[in-house]
Formats: structure tokens, C-alpha cells, sequence
């Protein structure tokens, strides 16, 4: 009980400052509208009625956190499914487009750190390339991806899921050409002493070594994928998602919209990763490794 206690107070002392700083930074933020109604209605406001203002006005430059707790309420359980206002219908969106990218970002990260390991060529001039490629502005290069997926035919999920993988693959490419790499040479020469082929090797020592350094890449990448399908759903805002819905609250001024999507989009990230987490106990629990 003391462990977890342990535990438990330093996420709750972090907690409870966000918690205050936010509500004291809604005052600030919010008491200009308050001020210039009172001003307009010829009375004066007192501290107390100055922070209750700030806290309940119906379009805040910075809502409450009550505030967006029941505007996620209302947009999640209040709404059906199939509503366009449902957070829940574009969350599913953006989930769709996450794990599609995630999967393909993953395949096409290992496939290509294989062939860094494996291939002196590819690693003199692939691997620079790989890191050059995550300089690019996303912001600046999702429009042209959506734009000529879009001329050749290709829309739907597909260009978002690109845009996700974009992001995705590279942190999986850093961590598995680590962990392929890993192995320490008397290990490589002892199972070559054993007559192993290369392609033992890679299934019997390299695989299994890569696997402490893929499932923390795994995270990042998951956590990057669902930003990359965000932000390409601010391009194809017709077709919905959380971030189709963050731009289109934007343009009406609906602040608590824009918080409200912002949480549900990190509470989803929370979670994709934390299965991840989950996944990388299994896995090394059954390998062997500690964690």
C-alpha cells in the first residue's frame, strides 16, 4: 500500500497544480469579456464574481476544465454515433487512419532496417535519407501527398493513412536498426560456429535482440501516426475525424470544441500507447527479458 501510495502522490501533487494554474489562468485570460460587460451594464465586479464569470462564460479564450468535461459529455454520450457533432464518430475516424498508417509505417520501418543492416550500400545512402526526410515540415508536406494521391485517384482513408505512416516509420527505423544491430560480435561468431546461415542468424540472434529497442520505437510511432492522421484530416476536412472537427470549431470561435477534441485526441494517444506497453510486458515477459 506504501509503494503504491508511493506511486500514486507525484502524478497527484502534478495533477492538482495543472488543475489550479489552468483555473487561475481562465480568469486572466477570460475576465476582458467580463470587464467589458459590466463596464457595458454600469456596475462594477467584484473578485468573487469576477471568477465566477470567467468560469461559466459560454465562449472562453480558455475554458475550465469542468467546462470541457461536460462538452466532452455531451458530444460523446449525449450525441449518436452517426451525428456529425459525435466525438465518438470522429474519433473512429481518426482511429481508422492511426492504425492503418501505424501498420504500414511498422512494415515498411522494419523491412527497410533490414536492409540497412544487411546492405552496405543501403546504409550509406538510404539511412541519410531516412533522416533527412523528417526535416520536412508535415504540415507543409501533407497538402502535396493528399494533392497527388488525390490526382492519381486515391482518396478515402488511404491519404491520411499515408501521412501517418510518414510519420510512423522512422522512429521504428531508428529502433530496429539498433536493436539488429545489438547483438555483440562473440554472440555472432559463436552462432556462426554453429554453421548459421544469415537467415538463421537474423530469426535466431538479431530478431529476437531487436526486440527491446522496437516496442519503445513502437510507442513513439503509434503516438506519431495518430498525430499524422490530425493533421491530414485538416486537409480533408470533409471526411471527418478530430481534426476535421478541431478546424471547423476553430472557424466559429468554439473553444470549448477545439478542448474538447484536444483531450479526446490525447486520451486515445494515452491509450494506443499504453496497449503498446501492455504488448511490450507480454512479448518480453514470454522471451525473457526484464523489464
Amino acid at each position: 500500500m506504501r509503494k503504491i501510495w508511493h506511486n500514486v502522490f507525484p502524478v497527484l501533487v502534478v495533477v492538482t497544480a495543472i488543475m489550479v494554474l489552468w483555473y487561475a489562468f481562465s480568469v486572466v485570460l477570460n475576465k476582458n469579456w467580463a470587464y467589458d460587460k459590466s463596464t457595458r451594464g454600469g456596475y462594477e465586479l467584484s473578485f468573487s464574481e469576477l471568477v465566477a464569470d470567467t468560469w461559466t462564460q459560454k465562449k472562453p479564450h480558455l475554458p475550465t476544465p469542468d467546462q470541457i468535461v461536460v462538452e466532452i459529455w455531451k458530444t460523446t454520450v449525449e450525441k449518436k454515433v452517426t451525428s456529425v457533432r459525435s466525438l465518438v464518430r470522429h474519433g473512429w475516424i481518426t482511429l481508422s487512419a492511426t492504425l492503418l498508417g501505424f501498420v504500414f509505417g511498422t512494415c515498411f520501418g522494419i523491412i527497410l532496417a533490414v536492409g540497412i543492416v544487411y546492405n552496405k550500400a543501403m546504409n550509406n545512402s538510404v539511412m541519410p535519407w531516412v533522416i533527412a526526410s523528417q526535416t520536412i515540415p508535415i504540415l507543409a508536406l501533407a497538402p502535396m501527398i493528399i494533392l497527388l494521391l488525390n490526382a492519381g485517384g486515391i482518396t478515402g482513408i488511404v491519404p491520411k493513412a499515408s501521412i501517418a505512416a510518414y510519420l510512423s516509420f522512422f522512429p521504428v527505423v531508428v529502433g530496429m536498426v539498433k536493436g539488429l544491430r545489438s547483438p555483440e560480435a562473440m554472440m555472432v561468431d559463436q552462432i556462426h560456429t554453429w554453421s548459421a546461415n544469415k537467415m538463421q542468424t537474423f530469426w535466431k540472434l538479431r530478431l529476437p535482440s531487436s526486440v527491446p529497442y522496437l516496442f519503445p520505437s513502437l510507442k513513439v510511432g503509434i503516438a506519431a501516426s495518430l498525430v499524422g492522421a490530425i493533421v491530414a484530416e485538416l486537409t480533408l476536412s470533409q471526411d471527418g475525424g478530430l481534426g476535421a472537427r478541431i478546424l471547423q470549431a476553430n472557424y466559429v470561435g468554439a473553444t470549448m470544441l477545439i478542448w474538447s477534441a484536444l483531450i479526446v485526441a490525447a486520451a486515445l494517444a494515452a491509450t494506443l500507447v499504453a496497449l503498446m506497453g501492455l504488448a511490450d510486458r507480454i512479448v518480453s515477459k514470454r522471451m525473457g527479458f526484464s523489464r
